[in-house]
């Protein structure tokens, strides 16, 4: 039952809170720049604006430009639910596993760059070229990230993971738990699209990565994506929250247990939102060119930790 409840209430807060999330965010930023800033209500504003337009669909593309919208908020979804944020249960256990949560992510991003190819426009697969060269280093690096935590455990489960972090505090400032959350920041960033990887607010054609894939969607498929892109953002920061500070999360099945897993939740994922948007006024994007380097690098950092994870267990 706590594993059911959990799931409903992860997924009504990542649905209603994550455009609040990129907001806060924003607003962050302006305040750091010297500007007065949107509000954080803004991203929900444009979501209504949006959702009340028709889709445009461009001649010549197949169903796959249609369906990738819903499907990247479905396994954006299903995600929020099976991932102990609020509570440590799984509601569903078996998809709860750190290898059934990575694929679900790949899938979605998968699905929206051949969305971006099936335009058929240099844009469109530009974005999706390089959405695949990140990705394709950025996934290997989250699943030996975490399952460098997984190891003392025994087993891939992510609820297991975060009920051993909580149970024994002193393994968060192990050298396992240093490298892996390193590794981690760095893939956060990356699959996000944020600086120094990738401009979300910016349209120039030598720079972008994820808006060159999503050019030509515009209105209701338009909000589905910004949606599903800040879900992506909300659960990533949460995961990384909860795998090395989980803290607060609830436990037993009641209503001050709950209710705490979900303002440690909301406090825990706005900080590292907040600094996340205020590192990202003093970082300048990288060259294309380096961003694999840059991964690469994060990526050994998780070949130590689970090296160390072994050595050190």
């Amino acid at each position: 039952m706590l594993a059911v409840v959990g799931g409903v209430v992860q997924a009504v807060l990542v649905v209603g809170g994550a455009p609040l999330l990129v907001g806060a965010m924003r607003q962050v930023r302006a305040k750091l720049e010297g500007r007065q800033g949107a509000g954080v209500l803004q991203p929900w504003r444009d979501l209504r604006k949006l959702l009340r337009k028709e889709p445009v669909t461009p001649r010549g593309t197949s169903e796959m430009f249609r369906i990738a919208p819903l499907f990247l908020v479905a396994t954006t979804l299903v995600v929020a639910v099976v991932t102990p944020f609020v509570t440590t249960a799984s509601a569903i256990a078996s998809v709860g596993d750190l290898f059934a949560v990575v694929a679900l992510l790949a899938m979605g991003t998968a699905t929206l760059a051949l969305a971006g190819l099936d335009t058929g426009t240099a844009f469109g697969g530009m974005g999706a070229s390089r959405e695949m060269t990140i990705i394709a280093l950025v996934e290997p690096t989250l699943l030996a990230a975490i399952f460098a935590l997984s190891v003392p455990v025994g087993s891939t489960n992510l609820a297991a993971i975060v009920s051993s972090m909580l149970h024994e505090p002193a393994r968060v400032i192990s050298p396992v738990s240093l490298l892996a959350a390193v590794a981690l920041i760095v893939v956060i960033i990356a699959e996000t699209g944020r600086l120094p990887v990738d401009n979300p607010s910016t349209h120039l054609e030598l720079t972008m990565v994820h808006e060159a894939m999503v050019l030509e969607y515009a209105g209701r498929d338009l909000a589905l994506v910004e949606w599903a892109s800040a879900m992506r953002l909300s659960v990533l920061l949460g995961l990384l929250a909860n795998l090395f500070v989980p803290w607060g999360i609830a436990t037993t099945l009641t209503p001050v247990a709950l209710l705490v897993g979900v303002l440690a939740l909301v406090v825990k994922v706005g900080l590292l939102g907040s600094v996340l948007a205020a590192g990202e006024v003093f970082l300048a994007k990288l060259r294309l060119f380096r961003v694999p380097e840059l991964l690469a690098g994060s990526f050994l950092l998780a070949l130590l930790a689970v090296g160390a994870s072994f050595f050190l267990a």
